[in-house]
């Protein structure tokens, strides 16, 4: 498996660290919350309200990654370490879009954010 397979893999797992965190830092997840764990969301506030936001929108950019990760590597139009980079420098740049999420700083996080598609669209770019 290339790093850039296994960044797909960190990708998959990091909007559950983020409702694990929300649940967590809400101290009222309980078994009763647990059978309607939607509702509960909807009634968070602050960090762990920033937390599931988080979790929401890295489900939101995961097929994209995905999808440039998989035809990036299809199409072999570019060096194995070039994608290999360009797929960590994304999950470095999720890592940092949470963590201003988490840490309410929200003009950062929309840097990080563009930079990360900006990463996502060099995947394309060095496949062609």
């Amino acid at each position: 498996m290339t790093l850039a397979y296994g960044c797909v893999l960190v990708a998959i797992i990091l909007p559950y660290v983020c409702t694990t965190i929300a649940k967590v830092t809400s101290k009222r997840f309980n078994r009763r919350a647990n059978h309607d764990p939607r509702a509960f969301q909807e009634t968070l506030e602050g960090l762990p309200r920033r937390a599931h936001a988080a979790q929401l929108n890295s489900f939101e950019i995961l097929p994209a990654f995905i999808g440039a990760v998989v035809i990036a590597h299809l199409e072999g139009g570019a060096a194995q370490g070039t994608l290999d980079g360009l797929a960590l420098a994304f999950i470095l740049t999720r890592l940092a879009y949470i963590a201003c999420y988490l840490g309410d700083w929200a003009r950062l996080r929309s840097l990080v954010w563009f930079v990360g598609l900006a990463l996502i669209v060099a995947l394309f770019v060095v496949a062609a």
